[in-house]
């Protein structure tokens, strides 16, 4: 009686050290990756494997990845784990128990996960040169190749859940971004525009990139946005404004006549009078011929004297009479800029040409 109780707890004892049934019933909803705990024990010949829908199991023997199995009910016998007897050397099919790491991967898609850069990324466009540029938006993803994923994503983590994926993957997406952006050949100024088909134009850029590095496929890749700094904003900015503006004669012919209407008033008022005077003393200049007097021969009258050429070279107080404007309007035009003129000492020279220069005559 003694023997049978002892041997009825060595068989107790020999079943509780085995593993008969191995499944993951997945109550989360961020887990990647589970590793079955064996608890250091052995998995008996027979024993079934459960692997629900969403799920592949992989076994590993000694750091090597063994079999693989998708959804189904699994008996583990020589026929059905040809890799894992290969590598324990079983020439006739194993008879005992063994020891083996079973991981179980989730294969469903991840959705809603949120990618940027954390510092500026440098693209060259075409428009634009070399440019520095921040990205967002988010993406869809579900494992493909367990055994890639393995290896270069979760390792042996024990329960490798979403957020550590997040953390390990900011840095690889955003490079693969970069990459396919410059291979699509999106200019920067259009992708404002294109939102919503930029996404699905680098899935097929970065998708074979992914599988090979990572085992995982994205199903949907979403760019919210895309800036570059503020100094490059500030110029795209001035460079609309000069399209918006067009033709720049037609516009200063505006911007005179609005002076016209505000008679002065506002900041852009001593400009456009300015603008004026040119105008009247080119045509004065054109019509005279000659020193600051009005007085010409009647047209058509016989014999009257030619008149005398205009001065080669005007002052200030001069021009200033001329354009009807005050002596230190023409002084600050000329020290902005606006007028061509030379300084001998502290006295300027305006050539005649140069208010026609200003008007393009």
């Amino acid at each position: 009686m003694a023997t049978g109780t002892k041997g009825g707890r060595i068989g107790r004892f020999i079943r509780s050290e085995l593993i008969e049934i191995i499944e993951w019933q997945d109550d989360t909803r961020d887990t990647l990756v589970w590793r079955f705990p064996d608890e250091d024990k052995a998995i008996k010949r027979g024993a079934q494997l459960i692997v629900r829908e969403s799920q592949v199991a992989q076994f590993v023997y000694l750091g090597q990845f063994g079999d693989t199995f998708g959804p189904g009910k699994h008996r583990l016998t020589t026929d059905n784990i040809p890799v894992l007897t290969r590598l324990a050397s079983w020439r006739f099919g194993f008879e005992s128990p063994f020891k083996a790491d079973v991981y179980f991967v989730t294969t469903r898609t991840f959705p809603g996960n949120r990618w940027g850069t954390s510092n500026p990324i440098m693209l060259r466009d075409d428009d634009l040169g070399i440019v520095r540029a921040r990205a967002f938006g988010i993406y869809d993803f579900h494992v493909v190749d367990p055994k890639t994923f393995l290896r270069e994503v979760s390792g042996s983590d024990q329960d490798f859940r979403l957020d550590e994926f997040a953390d390990t993957m900011r840095s690889r997406i955003v490079s693969v971004f970069s990459d396919a952006l410059a291979s699509a050949r999106i200019p920067l100024l259009d992708v404002a525009s294109r939102y919503g088909e930029l996404g699905g134009a680098l899935l097929p850029v970065i998708n074979p990139a992914f599988r090979a590095k990572y085992g995982i496929e994205l199903t949907s890749f979403v760019v919210e946005n895309v800036s570059v700094p503020p100094e490059v904003e500030k110029a795209l900015d001035e460079r609309s404004s000069m399209t918006a503006i067009g033709d720049l004669n037609d516009y200063v012919k505006f911007q005179m006549a609005r002076g016209m209407e505000q008679g002065g008033a506002g900041p852009g008022g001593m400009a456009s009078e300015m603008a004026v005077g040119f105008a009247i003393a080119s045509e004065l200049m054109r019509q005279q011929g000659a020193g600051l007097g009005i007085g010409t021969a009647p047209a058509g009258q016989a014999g009257a004297a030619a008149p005398p050429a205009a001065p080669e070279v005007l002052s200030p107080a001069e021009a200033a009479a001329l354009l009807r404007v005050s002596e230190q309007d023409v002084i600050a035009a000329i020290e902005a800029g606006d007028i061509r003129a030379t300084k001998i000492g502290t006295v300027y020279r305006i050539p005649r040409g140069a208010l026609d220069e200003l008007l393009g005559g």
